[in-house]
């Protein structure tokens, strides 16, 4: 037995997981060894799924044993399954740090008896929106994640929580439903919502018909996956939602989205007839997007809008509509889901250790916790492009592809990249030095945390007395002091600022993790290449869904072929 063949269980576990952990709301122990057995089952199915499709070899499964196009079709390529290993391990190392830091031990932040199963619904809609081989499954998937992200967003009721979620959603209502008539406007002109038979079938229709489509495909996706000027709502709307929820979705949301793109572009509307328009979104989307970002003193929002910004990167890739530009965004969006995640993550330390996220409070915190200064700065070199880290790799790989191309247009998105990884660098190096390296007597608005010394009460509260006294030993942090709950320091002082090892190592690791992509870039984009090549081909996927029987059209060429 193949065992790709076993692809479904990837949607089907996390599902799963989700049933058990919301049969055991009352046991919190339970529920957390369910949901981390779970998804660590999942992340090993998917690293066998990886490797059965390394060397190509595309997959199709056929649910309920319906033949291609009337049934539900999932696919594995090396494409998706690369997306699948990544997503999953991120979404492990987030669902651990969330377990130390108590959301889902019933406080105020991640009720216990909702967290779980939504966190677990989240992970099987993407999965199921990587593996779906149809639009409307496709669509499916990206509900299920959307429904599941309404949830976790407004999770604690705050005002800001509650807000930012309305626009949230309703910039996600507006986008789903503009992919719902979009799917049932293809499936109006063509009598099919399979992609590998849309592949066929949208060549046979006239090119008037054909653009329409493609371009409402392509404001959908645009809006999932923050692409300039449709990015407005991200930036208000990730920042309020707790540490580890912000982390998930700017490591994964934005690239289904992203991954949509990819997807369509190469199968469903291969060639050069929008390129002109993505290359100028991308280039806005860099450029827009890291100026946001220098204007920003809050690190959550910081990142944010560099988040928007480096959704140029994949854009610019897929734009290039070549071998060399569609593997270097294949790598760029595997190295950007793990940096920008594991960024997140080292900001809710931050918040947790210095009681703000506004640089404008912070000061000193690479004397009070060397390490939480080292798990920033790795990741923030990376993401700002510095050798030899895979930021750099990845861009190097992008601009060569757009020197190749060689057109006014490319040339002025090599500038731009060049420019908006300087920009990035230098929003980075902001943060390091104010937030790390002054005297927190020296910030703008000191945060009464930093300035007390250790043991020292602030404000009238009193630190636990009960705590063990070697407790700065067995973390390897420093003491506990007094840090703020919320983010920017807006809400009231709380007690302790331990960092536990379970928010502490899975942020470590998804640094790590980050450093091996550099390691292992040789092999990466040794996939990378494979599957750009295979996805600009079209055949092994047509083929694997379809039967090898089936005529692939030329790219560009009216499909006169059936089946």
């Amino acid at each position: 037995m193949n065992i790709a063949s076993l692809a479904p269980l990837a949607v089907v576990l996390p599902i799963l997981g989700a049933a058990l952990t919301f049969l055991l709301i009352r046991h919190s122990r339970a529920q957390r060894a369910v949901s981390i057995g779970l998804l660590s089952l999942t992340l090993l199915l998917e690293c066998f799924l990886m490797a059965a499709v390394w060397d190509g070899g595309t997959v199709a499964v056929s649910i309920g044993g319906w033949i291609p196009p009337w049934g539900i079709v999932l696919v594995v390529d090396q494409f998706s399954s690369l997306m699948l290993v990544v997503s999953s391990a991120v979404s492990l190392a987030v669902l651990v740090y969330a377990t130390g830091q108590g959301m889902a031990d019933g406080d105020k932040d991640a009720p216990v008896s909702i967290f779980h199963p939504t966190y677990l619904i989240l992970v099987a809609g993407v999965s199921n929106a990587f593996l779906s081989g149809d639009l409307f499954n496709l669509y499916v998937g990206f509900e299920i994640l959307l429904t599941a992200s309404y949830v976790l967003m407004t999770l604690g009721g705050t005002g800001p929580r509650i807000r930012a979620g309305v626009t949230y959603v309703v910039v996600s209502v507006v986008s789903s439903v503009l992919f719902l008539i979009s799917i049932a406007m293809v499936y109006g002109a063509t009598g099919t919502v399979n992609m590998a038979d849309l592949a066929i079938k949208l060549g046979e229709l006239d090119q008037g018909t054909k653009t329409l489509l493609h371009v409402m495909l392509l404001v959908a996706f645009g809006i999932k996956a923050a692409v300039f000027p449709l990015s407005f709502w991200l930036p208000d709307s990730y920042p309020t939602a707790p540490a580890p929820v912000t982390a998930v979705f700017a490591g994964l949301l934005t690239k289904v989205g992203v991954y949509a793109m990819v997807r369509t572009e190469t199968l469903l509307f291969p060639g050069d007839t929008l390129n002109t328009p993505l290359m100028i979104a991308a280039l806005l989307t860099m450029v827009v997007g890291i100026l946001g970002a220098l204007a920003q003193s809050d690190i959550k929002r910081l990142l944010s809008f560099t988040l928007v910004s480096h959704i140029g990167y994949m854009v610019f890739g897929l734009a290039m509509s070549s071998v060399v530009g569609l593997a270097a965004a294949i790598f760029y969006v595997a190295h950007h889901i793990t940096i920008q995640t594991s960024l997140f993550l080292v900001t809710g330390l931050i918040e947790r250790r210095g009681g703000s996220s506004s640089v404008d409070r912070l000061g000193g915190l690479a004397k009070i916790s060397p390490l939480l200064a080292i798990l920033f700065f790795i990741p923030g070199m990376n993401l700002a492009g510095i050798p030899p880290f895979s930021g750099f790799l990845g861009k190097v790989g992008l601009l060569q592809a757009g020197v190749e191309l060689g057109t006014p247009l490319a040339y002025a998105l090599v500038i731009g990249g060049v420019v908006t990884s300087l920009l990035t660098l230098l929003a980075v190096a902001r943060v390091w030095n104010r937030a790390f390296w002054r005297r927190p007597a020296d910030a703008e608005h000191p945060d009464p945390v930093l300035l007390a010394a250790p043991g020292q009460p602030v404000e009238g509260e009193a630190l636990d007395e009960e705590a063990p006294a070697d407790h700065a030993g067995r973390t390897g942090l420093a003491a506990p002091v007094l840090s703020r709950a919320g983010s920017g320091g807006s809400s009231t002082l709380v007690r302790s600022t331990l960092m536990p090892r379970t928010m502490v190592g899975p942020t470590a690791g998804l640094v790590v993790l980050g450093m091996a992509l550099t390691v292992f870039a040789g092999p990466l984009f040794g996939l990378s290449d494979r599957a750009a090549a295979e996805m600009l081909d079209r055949g092994p996927y047509i083929h694997a869904v379809l039967g090898e029987d089936v005529t692939v059209p030329a790219v560009g060429v009216p499909a006169g072929a059936g089946k």
